[in-house]
């Protein structure tokens, strides 16, 4: 039988990893102004968290952990699409894409 990954890599490297990952996502969403980095950093801490549950998936050897990332990616891949169809409607509205501009539109 092969050996995967995460046979090879200890399961704290990939703590550490998916840790970094949702720390550099959660600081983008905190620190930028613009909408679309702002997606991309949830895009990011959502990625973090899949990594994490395919790692200690495979390390307990149960496959729910990749059952639920796979629901998870298709939740992520609605949020962009709609997100990006919300974003377009700001953007001609406002012409801009930074998250300053959305107080013109309250009542």
């Amino acid at each position: 039988m092969e050996k995967s990954i995460f046979d090879t890599v200890p399961l704290e490297h990939f703590v550490i990893l998916s840790l970094i990952l949702f720390c550099i996502g959660m600081i983008g969403v905190l620190r930028r102004r613009n909408m679309i980095v702002v997606f991309m950093s949830i895009e990011l801490m959502l990625n973090a968290v899949n990594l994490l549950a395919v790692a200690f998936s495979a390390h307990r050897g149960d496959p729910s952990g990749q059952v639920f990332v796979f629901f998870v990616m298709v939740v992520a891949a609605a949020e962009v699409a709609l997100g990006l169809g919300i974003l377009m409607m700001i953007y001609r509205n406002v012409k801009s894409v930074d998250i300053n501009a959305l107080k013109q539109l309250k009542w």
